[in-house]
């Protein structure tokens, strides 16, 4: 019997953009949050729940190496169509037990819209490296 449990290591997978790899990203988190309606009749001591809708939400930290996001904003400017995305994640760690009984972990989100702050520049001279942390919301997971 193996002492050592193999856990996912959170360090093996990729990020693709539009179907683009994302080849410097540092880390990425997606949370779905549904949505729920409570509800309670005449004498029901407890709420009745459900699902009625959802949120996706997320967060892409990379090293900037491509001028993507800048050019989404200048199309916006440009023409004020919402730049939409598909992103996708794939983890991959085959050395964890849940790789030996599931395979990959595959994500693919559709409707992804940046939010939040938006960096266009930044000079420091005590900088080192570029690093953005992009906010977005999505339409729906595939």
């Amino acid at each position: 019997m193996a002492v050592n449990k193999r856990r996912i290591s959170l360090r093996e997978g990729s990020l693709y953009l539009d179907g683009t790899m994302v080849a410097d990203a540092v880390k990425v988190e997606a949370v779905y949050t549904p949505e729920v309606a409570e509800s309670r009749g005449l004498k029901e001591k407890g709420l009745s729940r459900r699902w009625i809708g959802h949120d996706i939400t997320g967060t892409i930290t990379e090293y900037r190496t491509t001028p993507w996001m800048y050019n989404a904003i200048k199309k916006y400017i440009k023409d004020g169509s919402t730049p939409e995305f598909t992103l996708t994640g794939i983890q991959n760690d085959k050395n964890s037990d849940y790789y030996d009984k599931n395979g990959n972990i595959k994500v693919t989100l559709k409707g992804v819209v940046l939010t939040g702050d938006l960096s266009l520049l930044n000079l420091d001279a005590e900088g080192e490296l570029l690093q953005d942390e992009i906010e977005f919301g999505a339409h729906d997971v595939v």
